[in-house]
């Protein structure tokens, strides 16, 4: 059986204003979207499955469904924020989402097989996808998931400080710890994180960092429910608290459920955490065209 694609969108419309905004960097009008699907599918991905927002799936069928038709099987599961909520009754000053981890756990009636989890508007690169494809088709058990581990040098803006989940590893490629650092930036020669003192620490530009690109067994639905009842028992009541995928990773390793294997990948990744990010993506995404990585047409 072939591993799904799980593509967490449902922020996206907030983002956007709306999705008849989405941007387009290829040279033919190509979202960032469009590049994941085309590397997952040369990977040998078999399905996508969207998490989206009700109220924009006409126009998210409207932007993917022409594209994809005949190419790749297509699903469609909403965050809703009362789901898998249980008894708990969702207050009223609730407006965001619960969180990329929550979004997962409303997939779990549309995925059965080992399946990758990416972020919508993150570029992620041929090299990691075809690593992904690798480990869900021969390694993934109910005891052991993974991560692509970006080098953190290839993953900086030059226009301002990001956020980074920065891996820590064993010699077995193990993750032991994840660890999110939301200061990140180059200082003069050096990349250093910053802590909430304003004291800066560096970081090996070999770093490995997480950038939302997990590859899980279906047993992470059942793992998910549990931390998320967890969860809603100690956040309920506040309204910006956030169900993360990496609270599912620290757990997992952290109770003795299973391993994460970190995948090491020399690709770049590139999105747009600045406005001023998107004529370099543009530019990085003409440059790989140039170089025959991918045609000037994805869906021609």
């Amino acid at each position: 059986m072939q591993p799904t694609l799980l593509i967490l969108a449902a922020g996206m419309a907030s983002r956007y204003g709306s999705l008849k905004q989405i941007q387009q960097f290829g040279p033919s009008g190509e979202t960032i979207i469009d590049y994941s699907i085309y590397d997952a599918i040369k990977a040998g991905f078999g399905k996508i499955v969207f998490i989206i927002r009700r109220n924009f799936e006409a126009d998210f069928k409207e932007i993917f469904e022409p594209k994809l038709k005949g190419r790749i099987a297509v699903d469609y599961v909403f965050q809703e924020m009362d789901a898998f909520v249980g008894d708990h009754a969702v207050p009223e000053d609730r407006t965001k989402p619960w969180g990329t981890a929550h979004a997962i756990l409303c997939a779990k009636n549309a995925i059965k097989e080992p399946f990758a989890v990416i972020n919508a508007d993150d570029f992620y690169g041929t090299d990691s996808f075809v690593k992904m494809a690798g480990f869900l088709n021969n390694d993934c058990k109910p005891d052991v998931y993974s991560v692509v581990g970006y080098e953190l040098g290839k993953t900086i803006s030059e226009h301002g400080s990001v956020s980074r989940g920065v891996c820590a590893v064993d010699a077995q490629q193990n993750l032991t710890a994840i660890n999110e650092r939301t200061k990140v930036y180059q200082d003069n020669d050096q990349i250093v994180y910053e802590e909430a003192d304003g004291s800066k620490h560096p970081l090996s530009a070999e770093t490995p960092v997480s950038m939302n690109f997990w590859g899980f067994h279906p047993s992470v639905f059942d793992l998910s429910q549990e931390l998320f009842n967890e969860f809603l028992e100690k956040n309920l009541s506040n309204p910006k608290a956030e169900f993360f995928i990496p609270i599912i990773a620290d757990q997992f390793i952290s109770r003795g459920v299973g391993k994460v294997k970190v995948l090491p990948t020399s690709a770049k990744w590139f999105g747009v955490t600045y406005k001023e990010d998107a004529p370099g993506v543009q530019a990085s995404l003409s440059a790989l065209v140039d170089k025959g990585e991918y045609p000037d047409n994805l869906w021609k």
